[in-house]
């Protein structure tokens, strides 16, 4: 599975053998990235990649130094399962 960011459309991008993609939406807001919306194929559910996809988003934004603020339920609860990652979340809610 190759995962890209596609910066022109604002999504993280995994593009899956089969040719289905996933994709974690986003947007900036005041310098932090807002994760919008999660989406797998309905084919991949259950199989990890959706943890792989939102993995490979937060370990970006750590990366990068930047701070997150989370819309996504997907990505709340995947949060909820790795207290690692929540230093990432942006504790004024980008305002």
């Amino acid at each position: 599975m190759e995962i890209v960011n596609n910066k022109r459309n604002f999504k993280f991008e995994a593009h899956l053998p089969d040719g289905e993609i996933a994709t974690v939406e986003y947007r900036w807001l005041k310098g932090s990235m807002v994760l919008m919306h999660t989406v797998t194929p309905a084919a991949h559910r259950g199989k990890g990649v959706g943890a792989e996809l939102v993995k490979y988003v937060l370990d970006y934004v750590r990366q990068q130094g930047q701070k997150i603020v989370v819309y996504c339920p997907y990505v709340t609860a995947y949060l909820q399962k790795h207290p690692e990652y929540n230093d990432l979340v942006d504790p004024t809610g980008g305002r």
